[in-house]
């Protein structure tokens, strides 16, 4: 039998009374109340999973509690008891959402049954919430949107690693979303009431970003004017990503390896150490065991970096999640610019499925925000996709063009037949590949042109017959 917090709402007392002693040799938590309005200042501080309430009471009646508990959101099933022969009472409570009525008076054992029937109810509702969340957040994590078994695997990685100190690396090509990975990384960390800072690299010239990293005291260089804190400083207490680490110069690589050794570092130009508190995550789209094995990168940073990898997938390699992944982004950009946007058409998605991505999700993103912003009357129009997106792929033939004269299609269609079959060795199965249809559509077609699949002529399944 299912245990449960119920609240009994009777303002006849032995009657209340009666209904919560039964309820509580059952084994539930029963609370009592005269009143709607005291039924309501208990729920302010806790919400019983179950409210059993009588529909005619002095003041306020049933169907105010029921208007109550909708309007205040509050999570709780509610049985109405109603007169007997009050037929219209149970009608008007089921319609403000009661889960069921009981008819006074009533038996102990058809309450017992009526509680029950609810609480078992409510539980599967309950655990069908618990599944559709686990759905959707099978479908990303964070900002993260994908549900392909790689980004799966992502997901498992980053929840495990997350509340850990541990310094991550991250490896993907340019646009995967490296630095919504950070950004997810520090939001699920015990750090992230603290800040999170990025760097990129590869934008900070070779001669300055030492002085970017740790700071600098005034006078360290020509143009030192003042004092200068780093991203390091700024980034104590929380996260600092590095993004293309592999564009850091290698004597600077060094100074790096101390900080994340020591968890200190000096300011260019200073004397003094300054303690770090600061956990470092990087982030590159080039291949820096190959740079390690070349010289262009330390190992031993390496190693120190890549204590936890993380690979993001490109997204040709994920084509199931392109169809979530633009319709997230279509309602995104569409919010942004305040434009109201319907869905994707079939055939922008089909091309979208089709395309390579070298971008990945940054171009897809790009793509989509293109449509929304040529968009009219709240409709996309494939035109209005990216020129590398509605041309031809390189190397394509041109599509069959359709003589001025004019063809004899039937006579077309049964010669591509024979055709077919003649160049499958005269298997069918083989032949309906060859012309892009299904094994039963062509063997329709057979029998259209009289050339019947029983046909000794004409071929056999063969061992690779396909549906």
């Amino acid at each position: 039998m299912t245990k449960a917090a119920i609240l009994v709402v009777e303002d006849e007392q032995a009657q209340r009374r009666l209904v919560a002693d039964i309820l509580k040799r059952d084994g539930h938590m029963v609370a009592e109340a005269a009143s709607v309005d005291e039924a309501l200042g208990l729920m302010e501080t806790t919400v019983p999973n179950l409210v059993l309430c009588d529909w005619r009471m002095p003041v306020r009646d049933g169907g105010e509690l029921l208007k109550e508990v909708e309007e205040r959101g509050l999570d709780c099933s509610v049985i109405v008891m109603t007169a007997y022969g009050s037929i219209a009472h149970a009608v008007e409570a089921v319609r403000l959402g009661a889960a069921d009525y009981l008819a006074k008076p009533f038996e102990r054992e058809a309450l017992r049954l009526a509680v029950q029937r609810v609480l078992k109810t409510r539980s599967l509702e309950v655990e069908n919430r618990r599944l559709r969340s686990q759905a959707s957040q099978a479908e990303g994590y964070g900002e993260l949107i994908g549900k392909a078994p790689s980004m799966q695997l992502l997901y498992r990685t980053m929840q495990k690693v997350a509340a850990t100190e541990a310094t991550v690396l991250i490896a993907g090509e340019s646009g995967t979303g490296k630095e919504l990975v950070a950004r997810s990384l520090h939001r699920n960390s015990n750090r992230a009431a603290g800040p999170f800072v990025a760097v990129n690299c590869a934008a900070i010239p070779e001669t300055l970003i030492e002085s970017e990293l740790f700071g600098h005291e005034r006078g360290a260089f020509t143009g030192a004017h003042r004092r200068r804190e780093g991203r390091f400083e700024e980034a104590e207490g929380g996260t600092l990503f590095l993004d293309e680490i592999a564009s850091m110069p290698l004597p600077l690589q060094s100074s790096l390896l101390r900080v994340l050794q020591e968890r200190r570092f000096t300011r260019l130009g200073g004397t003094g150490e300054i303690s770090s508190d600061v956990r470092v995550v990087a982030a590159s789209n080039r291949d820096l065991p190959q740079m390690v094995t070349e010289g262009h990168f330390r190992e031993d940073l390496y190693y120190r970096l890549n204590v936890v990898g993380l690979e993001i997938p490109p997204l040709r390699s994920r084509r199931e999640d392109v169809p979530l992944l633009a319709e997230a982004l279509l309602e995104r950009s569409a919010t942004v610019h305040g434009v109201e946007i319907g869905s994707l058409p079939v055939e922008i998605l089909r091309r979208f499925m089709e395309y390579h991505w070298p971008g990945n999700v940054r171009e897809l993103a790009n793509a989509v925000e293109r449509l929304v912003l040529l968009s009219e009357d709240g409709a996309v129009q494939v035109a209005d996709l990216p020129p590398e997106m509605t041309r031809s792929a390189p190397g394509a033939k041109a599509p069959f063009e359709l003589p001025s004269e004019g063809l004899n299609w039937e006579m077309m269609e049964g010669d591509l037949l024979r055709q077919a079959l003649k160049r499958c060795d005269h298997n069918r199965a083989a032949a309906a590949r060859l012309l892009g249809l299904g094994y039963k559509a062509f063997l329709y077609r057979l029998e259209k042109f009289g050339l019947a699949p029983n046909d000794p002529d004409i071929g056999t399944e063969g061992p690779d017959m396909g549906n």
